[in-house]
């Protein structure tokens, strides 16, 4: 998340209990309910770019717990599955810009090896800076030429860190099938990306974390 928050104005976020949304199961519902709790923050923030917010969402207070790895993992890997059949697409790994994407792709690799002990799913992490000494590697871990793989990340906002892992992908030979992210925060990361030609698929987005959905974003720079 590419963000510093300015703590003394930050007011937790819906602390009441959500309305249930039949259109959720069971893992996403609770997903939403503790990122609500851990993660999202309303009041005045800024932006490691100077521009001030109206929204911080510290993803990894979730995606680092134990039980938000867990849903992460679940809600992740269902996505995952459907979107690679929907897409007609085999997917090979999932990774993406640390540190904000190691636990989402860990937890989902780990979802799927439950599910399905047979499954070839690896998982990768993308280097801000290839490393000066050793191999000089830019991607870790399990990727290979020629793989195909989903990116993952865990908000966007101007899509800048998402964008970064793809070109690191499609340099090191790699095809990116499509983009994951755990919320998306409506402020142009998506259209950027797309306009790239890949596809991204929210768990969820700005409208689902914040407690007035019909709020516009409100970012401006300094």
């Amino acid at each position: 998340m590419l963000a510093v928050r300015d703590t003394r104005y930050c007011v937790a976020a819906a602390e009441s209990a959500p309305p249930i949304d039949v259109n959720r199961d069971a893992f996403e519902t609770e997903l939403l309910r503790l990122l609500k709790e851990k993660s999202v923050c309303e009041g005045s923030f800024t932006l490691a770019s100077g521009a001030h917010s109206d929204l911080y969402v510290d993803a990894k207070l979730t995606t680092l717990d134990p039980r938000g790895a867990h849903l992460v993992g679940e809600v992740g890997w269902r996505l995952v599955k459907e979107n690679a059949e929907r897409l007609n697409l085999h997917v090979d790994a999932i990774g993406g810009l640390t540190m904000g994407a190691d636990p989402i792709a860990l937890s989902v690799g780990i979802s799927a090896l439950q599910h399905d002990p047979a499954t070839t799913l690896q998982t990768f992490t993308v280097r801000k800076t290839a490393k000066s000494h050793g191999r000089h590697k830019l991607i870790e871990g399990n990727f290979s030429r020629g793989d195909s793989v989903v990116v993952v990340d865990d908000v966007i906002t101007t899509g800048g860190s998402t964008l970064q892992a793809i070109e690191a992908v499609e340099t090191s030979g790699g095809h990116v099938a499509f983009v994951l992210v755990l919320v998306d925060r409506l402020e142009g990361g998506r259209q950027a990306i797309e306009q790239r030609g890949h596809k991204v698929v929210s768990i969820f987005t700005r409208e689902d974390v914040v407690t007035d959905a019909s709020r516009q974003p409100h970012t401006s720079a300094t």
